[in-house]
């Protein structure tokens, strides 16, 4: 399928990635942990009944917990990978009827008005209003048309926003397609990692541990390519929404736990490094888990 140059810069590094991303992430320990923390969170911000637009969806671990918990979601990623993943994993677990699949690029939104579009490949895809494997129900409908659904929430998880330089314009499109009250999820790296700082200096490499303070980083995508990403610190994330969204709650994910790159450290140590997911669970909501972590989670509420 052809797409636009600025939906395959994001997309393409997680298109390689996508068949192994499970194994390297989602399956690991260190990935079981740090979703666990953020579920938690999850449960306090939605509930049963309501509709969540999910941003970067990956390959649709939180997509099915949400639909397991009682929500309907529309799962979307820049990656048709990714979806395919997604496609598949929601049919093995049963909630084809909760989960819908949309391919949007959240680095095409910028700072214009949508424009209609008239075929997937303008550079937003389908969406499939059954994902089935025979793809029973499948018509194509364009971003204004995803846009135009209300919805109860937003996720986005484990780092959609870095990938985003306009977040401003992120904000103001999410503003017309979230009820009042409506929460928004953000699951952001953050500026401030400790155990960044400390790898990356162990190792004689002092440029790295101070990669995130920079702008528009290019970061590796593992078991992908390269892309451009981003770290907001949750301060100005807030400020750059404040217009429409106001701030509820900040809880870090990953304090004491080690960046995922690293999750092989996990598995050498599982039972010390147990020990240290159970504070990182318990403590997600304090100082100074709040300000240096690997990855935040910032919950909006709509004005």
């Amino acid at each position: 399928m052809a797409s636009s140059p600025a939906a395959s810069a994001t997309a393409a590094p997680f298109d390689a990635a996508a068949a192994g991303y499970d194994a390297s992430f989602s399956e690991r320990q260190l990935g079981r942990w740090l979703r666990g923390i953020v579920w938690q969170q999850l449960e306090r911000a939605f509930a049963p009944g309501q509709h969540i637009l999910e941003l970067g969806c990956g390959s649709g671990d939180d997509a099915i917990w949400l639909a397991q918990h009682g929500l309907t979601v529309t799962a979307t990623d820049a990656s048709s990978a990714m979806l395919e993943q997604t496609r598949r994993k929601v049919d093995a677990a049963g909630v084809g009827d909760a989960v819908r699949v949309a391919r949007v690029d959240l680095g095409t939104w910028g700072g214009t008005s949508p424009q209609p579009l008239s075929a997937p490949e303008r550079g937003f895809g389908a969406i499939e209003t059954s994902p089935s494997p025979a793809r029973r129900g499948v018509g194509v409908r364009s971003l204004p048309a995803i846009l135009a659904t209300p919805y109860d929430g937003v996720l986005a998880n484990f780092g959609p926003i870095n990938c985003v330089e306009d977040r401003r314009a992120v904000a103001e499109r999410l503003a017309t397609v979230v009820r009042p009250g409506g929460r928004v999820v953000l699951g952001v790296m953050g500026p401030l990692c400790p155990w960044e700082w400390g790898w990356f200096l162990l190792h004689g490499q002092p440029r790295n541990a101070a990669r995130r303070w920079r702008s528009g980083v290019t970061a590796r995508v593992p078991g992908g390519g390269a892309l451009r990403v981003w770290y907001p610190s949750a301060r100005r994330l807030e400020r750059e929404f404040a217009p429409h969204f106001r701030r509820l709650e900040l809880s870090g994910v990953g304090l004491l736990l080690p960046p995922s790159e690293l999750g092989g450290l996990v598995e050498r140590a599982p039972r010390f490094f147990g020990k240290l997911a159970a504070l990182d669970r318990r403590c997600a909501g304090w100082l100074p888990w709040r300000v240096f972590n690997d990855n935040y989670l910032l919950t909006l509420v709509r004005r």
